[in-house]
């Protein structure tokens, strides 16, 4: 009669040791979608360089997580002007901020009127001169999909 109630105890130990990992599995399982739900519902706030030019500002707004701006032609943002670099700056979204950074451009790059040695965190009204081009930063609450690049004159 002991072996009996032995392989009882035994058979309740395994259901519930089977009990107790399916649950942490599950729990588990359930809180990595919770996470991917999360991060898909993350979204980089939009963007936008105001450039300014003879007649006005032409805008160009972004929502990637990351643009360079230059005179190449592989640029997200193509700026035609002699004092620019090939890859001039590098903006990029990370860690809930956008940051600017040189990318060891010929003729620097000013952030606010002082010159930009090492990454920066910039805000809506922060205003960037690459060369000769003076850039107005502007950074939406609402997200828009894909690059617009609408020019206002």
């Amino acid at each position: 009669m002991s072996a009996t109630i032995l392989l009882l105890i035994r058979l309740a130990m395994a259901i519930a040791l089977y009990g107790f990992l399916g649950w942490a599995i599950w729990i588990l399982w359930r809180d990595i979608k919770r996470q991917d739900e999360l991060m898909a519902s993350r979204r980089i706030p939009g963007l936008k360089l105001l450039r300014q030019v003879e007649v006005g500002e032409v805008s160009h707004e972004f929502s990637k997580p990351e643009l360079v701006v230059g005179r190449d032609q592989t640029c997200d943002l193509i700026l035609d002007e002699k004092t620019v670099s090939a890859e001039h700056a590098r903006f990029s979204y990370h860690h809930g901020n956008w940051w600017v950074e040189d990318l060891q451009s010929r003729n620097g790059t000013l952030l606010n009127l002082e010159s930009l040695s090492t990454s920066a965190v910039v805000v809506s009204g922060d205003q960037l001169q690459l060369g000769q081009v003076i850039i107005r930063v502007e950074i939406s609450e609402s997200d828009s999909p894909g690059v617009v690049d609408d020019s206002k004159g």
